[in-house]
């Protein structure tokens, strides 16, 4: 029982050594190298400190399946060869989850340097600052890991061994484990470097600015998902926060994010003005390798957007997965993310005059935001296969030859556009409405590389008034809306969606609607799949499509739409918010309470 416990919440010393994948320099394994004549010198820090890397979320992770990140199964998409159960509600408890182990495998490392820092180092600390602020980043980058996907979690601050009493400990409440990760930030904060001190050999590590970035990241989180589900997700017995935090912590991220935002070593990767562009940048961006990788020309040095990113390259870490042949056969979206995406005037497809509907197939796509065609990309001219009728271009590597598994665009972990998000929406919580100079300085820049008007309280209340479902809601809660509209679509397939649903309450009412794909019309409006007398053209073939037609609104009133999941396959309720405690950890420790729901 001992050894099994020792292996799930320990790990090995070695996973803080030669399993996670060093990005930085050609060293020898440090697994070699034992605590007696390891931990020595500033030198062993650096080295230790830089295999903690390999922990970023990436095309190679140790949190699953890279594909399990890009919001499939969500209501933006009609994948569901992953994360079908967090998409749909029937996840079940598991016997074993890898990303508990790993997590707590990976902490367990950091914790190992910070102990060896006090027992084996004898120089100065101030020369090991720096190494040491970034395990307390990488330990807060775990526990907000666990936190997400299972809510509070044991907290461990000490390298444990068989017979730590710890082992048995019972789960602390996520209002301990959020203290955790906030204190472990400050730390990151106040020991890195900013990004301008950062040397180019060690360009890619983590700066000032990143930590401060990934904390408005979590205090946002944390904020939204206490004021909008409370403590209704707690384990049994969990003890409450000590107070009430929402604003304090909305306040922080908003003054976290703007802080970044004015930092001029960060900018949006904005190359639209180059007519080969396309004003694709927002799809190039993604895949950017050597300077053949867009039609920019433009190499890995001229992306200021990836504040944080998993480091890959053709030389010494190649992506290693199917990225190509997995986008373009699995990914593909669903008929509410294609109506997301508003008219180059800002107006939602329901409303704006530039909207050319969908008789043709490609009319949807015209005087549209710019990442419709960078992320999706393309659209069926015919319907004999079943599929949504759509594309997925984003990630996927297009102006060089790859190889299958030899795709290498960096991973990017928080880019300059989040930031942007975070701070908008911050404002509107923390303060019920937000200025149009608020909105320039952070929405603005982001929607003006996708070529849309920008967001003003005019334009809101202008959709306020414009869309009938509007009518019961203030300017300011449209204004909301649009802000989460505009973080679904700058942020699709970067992993956000379903976390975002559940932290705004509303998971259950988007992730129990059926996903759709493609218009196919009838009598009243005919298209190239259904002509004028509700006949099915040789461009459609209805038997293919097993789960039928549904009639869904769109920018064109309600209108049928193939159905790729039907509502009544999902069962998605507030039990589904946080995923199980695995079962064998609660057999191995009876102190764990299940999540409820389970």
């Amino acid at each position: 029982m001992k050894k099994i416990t020792n292996y799930i919440l320990i790990c090995t010393c070695a996973l803080g050594f030669s399993s996670c994948v060093n990005t930085f320099l050609d060293l020898e394994p440090l697994d070699a190298k034992t605590d007696v004549i390891y931990f020595k010198t500033p030198e062993h820090f650096r080295e230790y400190a830089n295999g903690l890397y390999g922990q970023l979320l990436g095309w190679q992770s140790s949190y699953g399946s890279i594909f399990d990140h890009m919001d499939a199964a969500s209501d933006l998409s009609t994948c569901f060869r992953y994360s079908y159960g967090v998409g749909t509600g029937v996840m079940g408890v598991p016997n074993d989850d890898s990303r508990w182990d790993n997590c707590y495998g990976n902490i367990r490392a950091t914790n190992h340097m910070f102990e060896r820092a006090v027992s084996s180092y004898t120089g100065n600390l101030a020369d090991i600052k720096k190494e040491l602020a970034e395990g307390h980043f990488f330990r807060a980058y775990n526990y907000f890991y666990l936190l997400k996907f299972f809510g509070g979690v044991p907290v461990v601050t000490k390298v444990l061994d068989v017979t730590s009493s710890e082992l048995y400990g019972k789960r602390n409440s996520r209002y301990e484990v959020v203290n955790l990760i906030l204190s472990d930030l400050d730390e990151a904060i106040a020991g890195l470097p900013l990004e301008q001190n950062i040397t180019s050999a060690d360009k890619g590590k983590i700066s000032k600015q990143a930590a401060q970035a990934f904390k408005a990241r979590v205090l946002l989180y944390e904020a939204t998902w206490r004021k909008y589900n409370g403590t209704s997700t707690d384990f049994e017995g969990s003890a409450g926060p000590a107070s009430d935090q929402v604003n304090a912590f909305l306040e922080e991220s908003l003054q976290l994010s703007e802080t970044v935002m004015g930092d001029a070593v960060y900018s949006l990767w904005n190359y639209n003005n180059v007519a080969a562009m396309r004003n694709m940048s927002s799809r190039y961006l993604f895949n950017i390798e050597e300077e053949a990788s867009n039609p920019a020309g433009a190499g890995r040095a001229t992306n200021k957007e990836f504040i944080i990113a998993s480091v890959y390259s053709q030389e010494t870490r190649k992506g290693q997965v199917a990225l190509n042949q997995v986008i373009y056969t699995d990914m593909r979206p669903s008929r509410k993310l294609i109506d997301m995406f508003l008219c180059t005037d800002g107006l939602p497809v329901s409303m704006s005059d530039k909207f050319q509907g969908y008789k043709n197939p490609g009319d949807e796509f015209q005087n549209r935001d710019f990442r419709l065609t960078s992320y999706v990309g393309s659209y069926a001219t015919s319907l004999t296969v079943e599929n949504c009728g759509y594309g997925v271009s984003k990630f996927a590597i297009t102006d060089i030859q790859r190889q299958s598994k030899d795709e290498s665009a960096n991973y990017p972990v928080l880019r300059l556009a989040e930031v942007y998000l975070n701070y908008a929406e911050a404002v509107m919580e923390r303060y019920g409405e937000i200025s149009d100079d608020q909105l320039n300085k952070s929405i603005n820049k982001v929607r003006a590389r996708a070529g849309i008007a920008n967001l003003t309280n005019a334009l809101a209340k202008r959709i306020q008034e414009g869309v009938p479902a509007n009518a019961s809601k203030t300017v300011n809660q449209v204004m909301l809306d649009e802000i989460r509209r505009e973080r679904a679509l700058e942020l699709y397939m970067e992993g956000f969606r379903c976390d975002d649903l559940k932290r705004w309450g509303i998971a259950e009412e988007n992730l129990n609607e059926s996903r759709c794909g493609a218009v196919v019309g009838n009598a009243s409006y005919p298209t190239a799949f259904i002509d004028e007398n509700g006949n099915a053209t040789s461009a459609f073939n209805p038997a293919i499509f097993t789960k039928g037609t549904e009639e869904v609104e769109t920018g064109k009133g309600k209108l049928p739409c193939v159905v790729l999941l039907k509502s009544s396959d999902c069962a998605f309720t507030k039990g589904d918010y946080l995923w199980a405690i695995p079962r064998n950890q609660i057999n191995l420790n009876s102190n764990l309470v299940q999540n409820p729901g389970y």
